[in-house]
């Protein structure tokens, strides 16, 4: 039975894509490569997500973002990870894909992306945010500074990151699934001395955790428009993601906002 077409956005570019490949990254991270005969025409900045069509059988398609793990330009493939976690159509799909599965995207989207002229570079998030945090590090040049700390379960989950930057980097050990809300990450933003400069962070994953860490950076002297905060997910939602500014979060998206991610 064919699938209802998912509908995409007509100001944003559309990909018909192929999958060349499928493995796990880690035991609860899985990558996809994809090609495309249109993707010569493709461009992204590192940290940008595209919006999958996820097959979710008689349901049609899904609307799932997923950041953009690396662009090969030479081959013309798209590295996306995803966290295999739950029962859903993403991680259903992703387990089973197999070469010649076709695949639709939309995009590049997203504003959480290097800020190139900052004195230093701060990240933070977990396994949802590990391939943006990686990409925007791994575009860094020789000589910038640059800390993070993630979250995943164990250090199973650990990846290496290749960079040119002077990185300091601190893996968290959850030994569990991902909570809606870490204390250790917020605890571990909250003891880091922020370092001399006109720096940037990148706030990203669970939504409740990300507006915690911004908060505590604005308090510490951190101005706003250096902080890029982003809620990738958060319990009950599905799909979308969370802009994280001074309004009540929760209150706007129940007038229409979107969490995203573990879907």
């Amino acid at each position: 039975m064919s699938q209802p077409p998912i509908s995409f956005r007509p100001h944003r570019p559309t990909w018909a894509l192929t999958v060349v490949d499928a493995f796990d990254v880690t035991p609860h991270m899985r990558r996809v490569s994809l090609i495309g005969d249109g993707l010569a025409a493709f461009s992204f900045r590192p940290g940008q997500d595209l919006v999958l069509g996820i097959p979710a059988g008689q349901l049609g398609a899904a609307r799932r973002h997923y950041t953009i793990r690396r662009f090969d330009r030479a081959e013309l493939k798209l590295d996306i990870d995803m966290v295999l976690h739950g029962d859903s159509p993403a991680t259903r799909w992703v387990r089973r894909a197999k070469v010649g599965d076709p695949l639709v995207a939309e995009g590049p989207r997203g504003r959480t992306v290097v800020h190139p002229s900052a004195a230093w570079h701060l990240f933070t998030g977990d396994e949802t945010a590990l391939p943006g945090i990686a990409a925007m590090i791994e575009s860094l040049p020789a000589g910038a500074q640059a800390f993070a700390f993630i979250e995943v379960a164990g250090p199973e989950d650990e990846q290496p990151i290749a960079t040119e930057a002077e990185l300091d980097l601190r893996w968290l050990h959850r030994a569990g699934p991902p909570a809606a809300r870490s204390e250790a990450l917020i605890d571990a933003l909250a003891g880091f001395e922020l370092p001399h400069g006109d720096g940037q962070a990148y706030v990203i994953g669970e939504t409740a955790t990300v507006r915690a860490q911004r908060q505590g950076l604005i308090a510490r002297g951190q101005p706003k428009d250096r902080i890029a905060a982003e809620g990738y997910w958060r319990p009950g939602r599905v799909g979308g993601h969370d802009h994280v500014h001074d309004v009540d979060i929760l209150g706007a998206l129940g007038r229409g906002g979107r969490g995203r991610r573990f879907g």
